[in-house]
């Protein structure tokens, strides 16, 4: 029996109670211990985070695929959990003893990591609760946490055998430092961001009896960073370069310092940019670390001027810095001037700074000391200041040995990439990989398990015994300060949360995993990286597919940000539309691997999408068509069932044909218009008549005799009650055919809009023992029956074409009128005789006229092969409306001209606000469909 549906559709009610109940009892993950194995493991959030539009899009689409594959059958398993996040985490905690005007060094290091996991227990549940708002049928039961015990004993196990692997190593290079948060970071967590500053030019003098062939005794640099000349080791020019191929090998004397560097020839030196020459500072610069390391230079020996706060500080006797700059910030700061400042105001009062001849609004030239410019500054997403390259000791993992196995995974097809564009990108950072840093200098993390003696020699080792027995008795070990970073452990994602490295039941069903889908974003920093770990640990891919999607961005296309103002919460969209709604919106939306605007009015549209669904079936229940009672479709002798199972067939192989390559969007659409348009707009209006008639009524009957009367009325009942017989048949076979096509929907939507399929499940039967979220994916065992398509299809296109016609025309929808049809196909014939009500009921059409128009106006439409001629005299004025259509015709052509012809300008395009350019465009297509439009109804009046 059916429970009557609320007439009102309230998502936000139904949502609480179906995920409390899910997970309450067990049905994230079903006990199917013989079934196929389909794994998937979410990008753990940060524990720190809270969920934006990117994880709604993320976990919509992992939620689909877990949801499908449950629903075929399988033993589905949704790995969740969140990662320590080391940086974050610890800021966290640290601005909440700042906040108490106390600090993280008031502290040791144990009791801090303390008040760090007492936060973890208190507050870093909030993304988990707010997956569940979204849907997401993950197996709490096993959530995960990258600083569990068991994942941590992954991680040091990892780590001490890549290293006795020479895999892992400890060297001297270059690095992103931060100097607020005072620890190398990863370049995910570098922002590149436009900052208004200067270009400064300087005189390098030659070294005495020295100069260049032009007869100068100095070269000119240029650089954006003073402040850094007090560390260059050399001048770099391009071996080619004429002007400078005398003076290669020679020196110059750094003003200020007094120290002679090397001019050297490197190919990094452009002859036609500034004076072709350039500063090499290898301790603050990637590509002069990479200029020094070809000169000569190791990195020992290169020099590093900063502190980790970013401070002048004399590294050496050699690096000669005099000391009224050291202490120094680098840069002006609170209103003190910092070395950048002094650096300037030195080389100019030397004589050493090459003035910028600048011209003012005037025409007038001006002396200024650099020419103003825009730099692209890397910041720190977290400590919000510009990034330091800094020379430090720090622990790497050799990336490009660890790489080649992935790269031949995916060139053989062993890992799939979808969308296949990527894989070029994948192929280019891959073969060009550099070292991987993976220390951090933070109290928050996977501590590295080296120990040094008092030499510094290293023992790394799963344990301090281990160590001190590699080391010996008597010596005295420190254990290494730094943490790792956090990639570096979520690397092990797809196994460690298995058991690995025990040779657990999980690990042996559930590795490697089915899939991975990912943001694009973090295809290196994370996908890249499991690649490599899986392969080292387990000598297997983590997956055989990986499926990138791209990024959600605001309504106009501009990436989200909190400093635009544009960020979008998910959780508003949810409690205004609905979960269902926001998912489905999700994908629809998602296209392999394009961005996706956000457009609240297509998520209001996907809510009304859902309501129409609710009221399909409160239809239904008041029809008295309930739950099915069978997978198979049901036996059918009517062509309008026959079609709506055929329409199930073709839907649901669709479905699966769509899932199997990751098109979420057609997916989507697939049977969003089934349900739409095919079950809602057609069938259930095809069978109202059917539904809807109970009472025969009794025929007049006229006699000459009482006998004959009575003969007559035996007759008429007999009739009747046949007829009656055969309605009841009818009705029966009708509200089978119905509920259970209803049913076909509900399962088939059910992996995107989750909350509202499963209370529509409950409602229309008793089926507490067999929920919608573990029941079985459709399987009509019918087969699509042609003639009842092409009936019903030829009704649906003959209903459609009379509907738009009426609308091209202004013609009232409920207007009836008359069709001609000179030369019907057989088809044509059948569907008319068979379907007569229908026809005049649906499309208001009172007779089909198998022979010749009569003259005059009249519009012409198309139903499957067959033309029909629609008489319009007497129902609009033909001229007038030739005169209306002329007149609405013009004027759209003349704006989608226009339109045209600003779009078509190369300034407009690129200069113009997005939104502009957007709403031009959106426009220019809106006119351009109102011109066919109203071109196709002149023609239609000849």
């Amino acid at each position: 029996m059916s429970t009557e549906l609320p007439t009102t559709f309230d998502p936000a009610e139904i949502e609480q109670r179906w995920y409390a109940h899910w997970e309450d009892q067990g049905l994230f993950r079903p006990d199917r211990p013989d079934a196929q194995p389909y794994t998937i493991v979410n990008p753990p959030p940060n524990v720190t985070g809270s969920l934006h539009i990117g994880h709604a899009l993320d976990n919509t689409l992992q939620d689909i695929m877990v949801r499908y594959e449950r629903l075929r059958g399988k033993d589905a398993l949704w790995v969740v959990g969140t990662d320590h996040a080391g940086i974050a985490t610890q800021m966290v905690v640290e601005r909440q003893l700042e906040a108490k005007q106390d600090k993280r060094t008031n502290y040791s290091r144990e009791d801090f990591v303390a008040k760090v996991w007492e936060w973890k227990e208190e507050s870093g549940g909030t993304i988990t609760r707010q997956l569940r708002r979204l849907g997401c049928s993950m197996d709490w039961s096993r959530e995960q946490f990258t600083m569990d015990p068991h994942f941590s004993a992954a991680v040091t196990k990892t780590f001490v055998d890549l290293y006795n692997d020479g895999l892992i190593y400890r060297d001297k290079r270059l690095v992103n430092w931060d100097p607020k948060l005072k620890t190398a970071i990863s370049d995910l967590e570098v922002e590149t961001q436009d900052v208004k500053g200067s270009f400064w030019h300087f005189r390098y003098p030659l070294e005495e009896g020295v100069t260049l062939a032009d007869g100068r005794d100095y070269i000119e640099v240029a650089t954006t960073r003073p402040e850094t000349m007090l560390a260059d080791m050399a001048v770099a020019v391009h071996p080619e370069d004429e002007r400078y191929k005398s003076v290669v090998g020679k020196h110059v004397v750094l003003p200020i310092t007094g120290r002679r560097v090397p001019i050297v020839a490197d190919e990094h030196a452009d002859p036609e940019l500034g004076s072709g020459a350039v500063k090499i500072t290898p301790g603050h610069d990637f590509n002069d670390f990479e200029v020094g390391k070809r000169a000569g230079f190791k990195p020992a020996e290169m020099l590093n001027m900063l502190d980790g706060e970013a401070n002048v500080c004399q590294v050496n006797d050699a690096a000669k810095i005099p000391d009224e700059f050291i202490g120094l910030h680098r840069f002006k700061r609170d209103g003190v001037d910092g070395a950048r400042e002094l650096v300037v105001q030195r080389l100019k009062e030397s004589g050493h700074l090459i003035p910028h001849i600048a011209k003012t609004k005037k025409g007038e030239e001006q002396e200024l000391d650099a020419e103003p410019r825009t730099i692209a500054t890397p910041f720190g997403d977290r400590g919000g200041v510009v990034i330091e390259p800094w020379l430090t000791d720090q622990w790497y993992v050799d990336a490009e040995k660890l790489a080649v196995k992935p790269i031949e995974a995916v060139k053989n097809g062993e890992v799939e990439i979808v969308p296949k564009s990527w894989k070029k990108t994948f192929f280019n950072w891959m073969e060009n990989i550099q070292p991987w840093c993976v220390s951090r200098q933070l109290w928050w993390g996977h501590r590295i398990p080296a120990w040094y003696d008092a030499e510094g020699k290293a023992y790394v080792a799963l344990n301090e015994e281990e160590a001190q027995a590699q080391a010996g008795e008597g010596a005295a070990l420190t254990r290494d300060e730094d943490v790792l970073d956090t990639w570096f452990s979520s690397a092990l994602w797809p196994f460690a949360t298995l058991g690995w490295p025990e040779q657990t039941d999980l690990v042996a069903k559930h590795y490697p995993n089915d899939l991975l889908v990912s943001g694009f974003d973090i295809l290196f920093f994370w996908d890249a990286r499991m690649m490599m770990m899986g392969q080292y640990t387990t000598g297997q891919n983590p997956w055989p597919k990986l499926y990138l999607h791209g990024l959600v961005r605001a309504a106009d296309g501009q990436k989200m940000s909190k400093s635009k103002g544009n960020v979008v919460d998910p959780l508003g969209l949810i409690d205004q539309y609905g979960a269902d709604a926001l998912r489905f919106f999700m994908a629809a939306m998602e296209s392999q691997g394009r961005d996706i605007k956000m457009d609240d009015k297509r998520i209001e549209g996907y809510r009304n999408f859902a309501t129409k669904l609710w009221n399909a079936t409160r239809f239904c229940q008041s029809n008295g068509i309930g739950a099915s009672t069978s997978i198979a479709a049901p036996k059918t002798t009517h062509a309008v069932n026959r079609w709506i199972i055929g329409e199930v067939v073709q839907t649901r192989q669709a479905l699966d044909a769509a899932l199997a390559d990751l098109r979420f969007d057609a997916a989507a659409n697939t049977i969003y218009h089934f349900v739409w348009d095919r079950f809602c707009d057609w069938y259930l209006e095809l069978v109202k008549p059917v539904l809807g008639v109970n009472v025969f009524a009794e025929p007049a009957i006229s006699a000459s005799s009482s006998e004959q009367l009575e003969a007559l009325r035996k007759k008429a009942k007999e009739k009747r009650e046949f007829a009656e017989a055969a309605h009841a048949e009818n009705v029966a076979e009708t509200r089978a055919v119905a509920g259970w096509a209803l049913d076909q929907i509900l399962v088939m939507l059910h992996p995107f809009m989750p909350f509202i399929t499963e209370e529509l499940w409950s409602k229309q039967g008793n089926r507490a023992d067999y929920p919608l979220i573990t029941a079985k994916w459709v399987d009509p065992q019918a087969e699509v029956d042609a003639e009842a398509k092409a009936e019903i299809d030829w009704l649906i296109a003959l209903t459609s074409a009379i509907r738009t016609a009426k609308n091209e025309l202004g013609i009232a929808p409920g207007a009836k009128l008359e069709a001609f049809c000179p030369a019907p196909s057989a088809l044509a014939k059948s569907v008319a005789e068979a379907n007569a009500g229908a026809i005049e009921r649906l499309a208001r059409l009172t007779a089909i006229h198998f022979a010749e128009a009569p003259a005059g106006a009249a519009m012409q439409i198309a139903a499957g092969e067959d033309a029909l001629v629609i008489p319009l005299e007497g129902v609009i004025d033909i001229e007038a409306e030739k005169i209306r259509l002329s007149k609405a015709l013009e004027a759209s052509a003349k704006e989608a001209k226009s339109l045209e012809g600003r779009l078509s300008n190369a300034n407009f395009v690129e200069r113009a606000k997005p939104e502009a350019v957007e709403k031009a465009r959106a426009d220019h297509a809106h006119h351009t469909a109102e011109v066919a439009r109203l071109e196709a109804a002149l023609a239609r009046l000849g």
